[in-house]
């Protein structure tokens, strides 16, 4: 099954749909990578934060996928916003993935009441990485219309994507259309609410009609919706389901029924990016 690819602002493209490892255990994520990348998944998201980069690394050469074939994403600790702890951590990260070079590489929290809300600074350091060629492009995770106002007032390089908490009780619409309106992918973390969305009568309907799980209806909704997804799960069978994201589609009025059920700051799961600081 072909996986489609979204171009993003700097020439190259991303896999919309990925594999993601947060949560996952260091000693399960090895294994759960190779069987992804085994299943057609040739996109991966880890961050230092998760501490499963190097399991990640050895996830892909368990797999023997060939190393261009493969979409890696990782982010940066809150710990190291400074200028040289940032260049120091990014080294580490190619190390602990085993390759010199990262497809993408994000600011993982904008921490605006941390290093004297500095991102732009932590965001110039990224710019570096992109024209040294260790990572093809740079992006940022939680960043807010303000924050990334903020970025392009001051900075050189336009995100590439912006990977925040979305889906279908928090749809986070205006982040989402200020990145459409200056070309920035936005990809969604938490796309089926943490499983809050499985039980959901609307969404329930429509997988009972398609003859297709909750979950396939709510990524396939992103999907349609531009996003890029990166579902986890360490058992294959619901891997593979998560694949199976292309023979089927949704109508207008599913897509309509879906976009009904935002219920704005009261649908969010996660911490709001203007308060959250830990480090």
């Amino acid at each position: 099954m072909s996986i489609p690819s979204i171009d993003l602002n700097d020439g190259h493209s991303i896999p919309q749909l990925g594999f993601g490892v947060f949560q996952i255990r260091p000693e399960h994520t090895a294994e759960a990578v190779r069987q992804a990348l085994e299943i057609g998944y040739r996109h991966i998201d880890t961050a230092q934060m998760y501490g499963n980069e190097a399991e990640v690394g050895q996830g892909i050469r368990d797999a023997g996928v060939p190393r261009d074939e493969v979409f890696i994403t990782s982010k940066l600790n809150n710990a190291h916003h400074e200028p040289d702890d940032a260049r120091r951590e990014f080294e580490t990260t190619l190390e602990q993935l085993g390759t010199d070079y990262l497809n993408l590489f994000l600011i993982h929290w904008p921490l605006p009441t941390r290093f004297g809300g500095d991102y732009p600074a932590t965001w110039t350091v990224m710019e570096e990485f992109k024209a040294d060629g260790r990572t093809r492009s740079i992006g940022v995770s939680n960043f807010q219309v303000p924050h990334l106002e903020r970025l392009s007032a001051q900075t050189d390089v336009t995100p590439a994507v912006n990977q925040v908490e979305l889906h279908p009780y928090f749809q986070n619409r205006s982040v989402k259309a200020w990145g459409e309106s200056h070309g920035i992918v936005t990809e969604a973390w938490s796309p089926i609410a943490q499983g809050g969305v499985l039980d959901d009568p609307t969404i329930g309907g429509i997988a009972a009609r398609l003859d297709r799980s909750p979950a396939q209806v709510t990524l396939r909704w992103h999907i349609q919706k531009g996003n890029v997804v990166f579902p986890k799960s360490v058992n294959a069978d619901r891997m593979k389901l998560n694949f199976e994201l292309f023979d089927f589609s949704l109508d207008g009025e599913d897509m309509t029924a879906i976009d009904g059920l935002e219920k704005g700051e009261d649908g969010r799961t996660g911490p709001h990016p203007e308060t959250f600081d830990r480090l």
